[in-house]
């Protein structure tokens, strides 16, 4: 399984991305506009905010969906076992920590705008009759959206008290259409192919990794496949580091029509009752 490493700067990188997603349902970015010093900045100001007490001010709203998750909050589909994590839900018209400057929000509008220019990328290089199936053109599903969602996840190291069966993140799929993930500061994620196979995806600071989500496999009819992925333990003590990361989950506005079936807020509030954040 080859995830492509695509220069976002190339003129064939509209048409490399798209394959990529494609064949894998991951691509990664290089060359891309988001600067690192606005990536490290809001990293270390996150490292802080989860190392302090002030984090429990700010405990999520089960209706909004926005703030602080606790450790030990979420589950993937289909396993009991939490994950490894606690995590930030930020939106822009969210709850924000005083504690922080603007810096996040920054990074969170030029993720934005990389995120709705790859849209255009995957469906000026869809075929005729996958674009058929778009109810809606992908980047006018996300016009108007108020769940876009940036994820600011902290990983812990290892204390020996886990459950034998929890992992940083299990095998799970992502519910929105793209997924945009700032490089984390550890590896760590894996990505499963057609045959059951996991295989590392090397993502070195300065890269962004892409996946596609449900919702577009859904839109698309299966064409992008939202892959499975997960993110394992640390294999030694070395290794046994806190990991951060900060996936952007690009999501259309609530009464786009996915498919026939569903709208993105039906299709949403399942799958969030699926994973135990809504009852």
């Amino acid at each position: 399984m080859q995830v492509l490493r695509v220069n976002y700067r190339d003129t064939n990188a509209p048409a490399d991305f798209t394959r990529s997603l494609k064949e894998t349902g991951f691509g990664i970015l290089t060359h891309h506009p988001i600067p690192m010093e606005l990536v490290n900045k809001v990293y270390n100001e996150w490292k802080l905010f989860f190392a302090s007490t002030s984090k429990f001010n700010y405990q999520f709203d089960p209706e909004k969906q926005d703030g602080y998750f606790p450790f030990g909050t979420e589950n993937a589909k289909g396993y009991t076992a939490k994950d490894l994590k606690e995590f930030y839900h930020i939106y822009p018209w969210g709850r924000f920590p005083d504690e922080l400057t603007g810096a996040t929000m920054d990074l969170y509008d030029q993720i934005l705008e990389v995120t709705s220019n790859l849209l255009e990328w995957i469906e000026s290089n869809s075929p005729r009759h996958i674009k058929a199936h778009y109810r809606v053109p992908l980047k006018g599903m996300i016009i108007g959206s108020k769940t876009n969602l940036l994820r600011v996840i902290h990983y812990p190291p290892l204390d020996g008290t886990e459950e034998h069966s929890a992992v940083r993140a299990a095998a799970h799929e992502d519910i929105n259409l793209i997924t945009l993930l700032v490089a984390g500061t550890q590896p760590g994620l894996q990505v499963k192919d057609t045959n059951g196979k996991w295989h590392e995806v090397s993502s070195d600071l300065g890269s962004l990794v892409i996946n596609a989500g449900d919702m577009l496999q859904e839109a698309s009819s299966g064409y992008f496949p939202s892959t499975t992925h997960r993110v394992i333990n640390p294999a030694d003590d070395i290794n046994n580091e806190s990991r951060y990361s900060m996936p952007l989950f690009l999501h259309p506005r609530d009464d786009v029509m996915l498919s026939k079936n569903y709208t993105a807020r039906e299709y949403l509030d399942e799958r969030l009752e699926e994973i135990g954040l809504k009852s």
